[in-house]
């Protein structure tokens, strides 16, 4: 049976009631997934912004190679990581490798008092208890070359949740050719047995990371 089949003996919602709203008038006209497109995430990225913490970021990058270096620095000195866009990247499909969570690094900067005042950016994923200004899944991801990994410290990002854009500002096609010419891939995490092998069949998070296609 279909789910209209299903529902047909249920009786109707009561006028009035506030805990499921009608489709005409929902309590927000957008939900608080976002998928946003931009010159550093040009192959999308997933925004999880409920709105609470504002629909734009702008502010300077601050930036991580892994998790574990961006949580001792913050445990280390807090007001660094104040008005910041904290990017914390290699750790996608092929650089984490298998693309893990950040839920740590979102309740650590939860737990500083910072969940306003910085936004977390990512080529990793988030768990479901992932809370604040964060945008991961960015693709491509750091470990091919993608834009996340041309990022400096100091340069500006712009993110507008309901525009749907993230942005490297002041920073042209022209410079981001140059630093890529420059830049090299990290070592591997693995070069042989199960991971090496997940790691050179796994596509981008955007082809939803799949190793069989």
């Amino acid at each position: 049976k279909t789910m209209a089949e299903n529902l047909a003996g249920c009786p109707d919602l009561k006028a009035g009631q506030d805990v499921v709203l009608p489709v005409e008038a929902p309590i927000k006209a957008t939900g608080h997934l976002q998928i946003l497109y931009g010159n550093l995430c040009p192959e999308g990225s997933v925004a999880k912004i409920t709105g609470k913490e504002g629909l734009q970021f702008k502010g300077q990058a601050l930036c991580f190679d892994c998790e574990e270096d961006m949580l001792a620095a913050l445990e280390q000195d807090t007001e660094k990581f104040r008005g910041k866009v904290v990017i914390i990247r290699y750790e996608g499909p092929k650089g984490g490798p298998g693309m893990p969570e950040m839920l740590t690094p979102t309740s650590a900067i939860m737990g500083a008092g910072l969940g306003k005042e910085c936004a977390l950016i990512t080529d990793g994923r988030f768990s479901g208890g992932s809370h604040g200004f964060v945008i991961g899944h960015v693709t491509p991801e750091a470990q091919v070359g993608g834009p996340i990994a041309l990022v400096q410290d100091g340069d500006v990002i712009a993110i507008d949740a309901e525009k749907r854009v993230m942005d490297i500002e002041g920073v042209s096609d022209a410079d981001l050719a140059a630093r890529r010419a420059a830049w090299t891939a990290p070592p591997l995490k693995a070069t042989s047995g199960t991971l090496y092998k997940y790691i050179k069949n796994v596509l981008s998070a955007s082809e939803g990371c799949v190793t069989d296609a």
